[in-house]
């Protein structure tokens, strides 16, 4: 059993009439996270309560609460996910977390996907968007701007899975025959089964949330997108109860393209709700980003597109994420733990303290948040730049690793080495002063 050193002084969130009350004091928990957490996490709670301090003098403050998962709670009591984390995650309703180990192919259990789930955190939400000074491969990185609604407890990712030869993939196939009269499977043996399951609650009610969003940000364009022309009865049913929600509950109106108006009764904003099919919409983000701003869609093709639009504006390093669901939610860096820079003072933080950003405004702390995002913003303008931040993404002599060009090992590693023109390397400690210094 663990026990967490709970603040004295700090009092508990509430979510009373679908809203989140958040206390001069409240209590936070937060999980440093495997690997390269021990570096970024620390940095993004200093950022934090400096943006605080500056914005509320000692008015407000967050206590922090030390909660444990990963490696670090397997130490401390061979649990890589104790019940009493998640307790204390439902307790206090929103959290923080660094990077946490998902294994492949063999191993535990994704911990991400098991803290979503029992947490019923239905939605990842994940804003993308371009700050000046970042090097990125695309000409006009500022063009992407778009916030992910990433349906997040079910699809593929519920992990309802069977390996191959297994007693449960035999039946499941010898089922599936049975039903259809014939066998849909090209090859039967050494066949893994894993199912799909999409719900219209489920569906729904990410949806609702991402149009209540657009709406309220005053977005033009909502985007779902699906892979219905396949999967008809699960992708393709999203897409079709996406489309009666707006109908039905919004009013939406059919325009001649096939796209739906939605107006916002209050402040007369036309929000355009159409659809994408995912594999085009990979193209379309690349070809006309400026053309999708809110996004909504599954968990498998969320997974793709939010790390795919983070490469446009500069990697997964600066992206942030939240898991949110009603009256609960979980703020995350959103990269791996990369174990082997861990303790180096190397990496960059900007996603956890975006993320963090991210969790001011959930609790109301606008202007703190604005003080946050002020702070990165001049940092990165400024190019005071970790490694990976600094690195030259874009040039004439750029190299490819699998470039047909016959390049000396000294050329290589020049490019390997080569800097945004004007950069100043910081470590990560170093990039947190530096949005502090921005504020």
């Amino acid at each position: 059993m663990i026990k967490f050193t709970v603040p004295k002084d700090g009092e508990i969130i509430s979510f009373d009439n679908e809203t989140i009350k958040t206390p001069d004091k409240p209590i936070i928990p937060y999980i440093i996270g495997d690997g390269i957490g021990i570096d970024v996490t620390p940095v993004m709670k200093r950022v934090l309560n400096y943006a605080i301090g500056k914005a509320y003098g000692v008015s407000k403050e967050i206590k922090w609460m030390e909660i444990y998962a990963g490696r670090q709670a397997q130490e401390i009591c061979g649990d890589l996910l104790p019940q009493e984390t998640i307790d204390a995650m439902k307790k206090y309703r929103v959290s923080i977390k660094g990077p946490l180990t998902t294994p492949i192919g063999n191993g535990f259990k994704s911990i991400n996907v098991d803290i979503r789930q029992k947490l019923d955190l239905f939605a990842c939400v994940r804003p993308i968007r371009y700050f000046p000074g970042t090097s990125s491969p695309m000409i006009e990185s500022n063009l992407t701007d778009m916030v992910v609604f990433r349906e997040n407890t079910e699809d593929l990712y519920t992990g309802i899975e069977w390996k191959p030869d297994s007693e449960g993939a035999k039946k499941i196939i010898e089922f599936i025959k049975n039903e259809l009269g014939d066998s849909p499977f090209r090859f039967e043996d050494n066949c893994g089964i894993g199912i799909k399951p999409v719900s219209k609650e489920g569906s729904e009610r990410l949806i609702e949330m991402a149009i209540d969003f657009a709406l309220k940000e005053q977005k033009d364009f909502l985007t779902i997108v699906h892979k219905g022309n396949i999967m008809k009865y699960t992708e393709g049913a999203f897409r079709d109860w996406a489309y009666g929600l707006v109908k039905n509950k919004y009013n939406g109106s059919l325009n001649d393209d096939g796209t739906y108006s939605v107006t916002d009764s209050k402040t007369n904003h036309k929000l355009i709700v159409k659809d994408c099919i995912a594999d085009n919409f990979l193209q379309q983000i690349i070809l006309v980003p400026e053309q999708h701003e809110v996004i909504a869609t599954l968990n498998l093709n969320g997974d793709y597109i939010s790390d795919a639009l983070a490469a446009q504006v500069g990697g997964i390093g600066i992206a942030p994420g939240a898991n949110v669901g009603k009256g609960f939610a979980v703020f995350e860096a959103t990269h791996g733990s990369a174990e082997s820079f861990a303790g180096k003072n190397r990496v960059n933080p900007g996603s956890i303290i975006l993320s963090g950003e991210m969790l001011l405004r959930y609790i109301g702390w606008n202007e703190a948040a604005d003080y946050v995002l002020k702070g990165v913003i001049g940092a990165i303008q400024k190019k005071q730049l970790t490694f990976d931040l600094a690195r030259a993404r874009a040039g004439k002599k750029f190299i490819r690793p699998r470039s047909k060009e016959k390049h000396t090992a000294e050329e290589v590693k020049e490019e390997l080495l080569r800097l945004v023109p004007g950069a100043t390397l910081v470590s990560t400690e170093g990039f947190g002063d530096a949005v502090i210094d921005n504020m």
